[in-house]
């Protein structure tokens, strides 16, 4: 920008995005200081520099306006957990379900954990049985991102929304 550019000829373009041509860098910089406002180096690859006459604080203000609206319109997903247990009761099973029906409308993603204690641990199908209740009941909102696999005493799986049918 205006004094840092380092290269002895330019192609310059004016504040209308018409061509000015290929010129000193001191003119073009003079050419900047009578519109009032700066020398800004656009592509500093190309043979030779391109730079435009613009207003910088101006064209700054505007990449900032547009990445917070560019982040306004992004959708946050969070990852939600929902801890089952292999002898999980019905009513509890029903709430625990309602938590992770929620969870999904809202649009997070939902990790299913079921730990064993003990003696449980000698009867693992029934964990699996419970993730595969889960997931069956869940199939019309919900598709397996992650299947049920075992990591040490839990068996996890993660559960993402359906796509939405436009």
């Amino acid at each position: 920008m205006n004094h840092r550019i380092r290269v002895p000829e330019i192609r310059v373009i004016d504040p209308n995005g018409e061509p000015m041509g290929v010129m000193k860098t001191s003119d073009a910089l003079n050419r900047a200081k009578q519109y009032g406002i700066d020398l800004v180096e656009i592509t500093p690859n190309a043979k030779p520099p391109v730079c435009k006459i613009m207003d910088y604080g101006k064209f700054k203000y505007d990449q900032e306006k547009k990445k917070k609206e560019q982040k306004k319109h992004q959708v946050q997903t969070k990852l939600k957990e929902v801890k089952f247990r292999v002898n999980v009761g019905d009513h509890d099973y029903e709430t625990k379900m309602r938590n992770l029906r929620k969870f999904i409308e809202h649009g997070d993603r939902v990790k299913i954990s079921l730990m064993f204690r003990g003696r449980e641990n000698a009867h693992r199908e029934l964990g699996l049985q419970v993730m595969q209740r889960v997931i069956q009941d869940t199939v019309d909102i919900t598709t397996v991102d992650q299947a049920p696999r075992m990591q040490g005493r839990f068996i996890n799986a993660v559960l993402v929304p359906k796509k939405k049918q436009k």
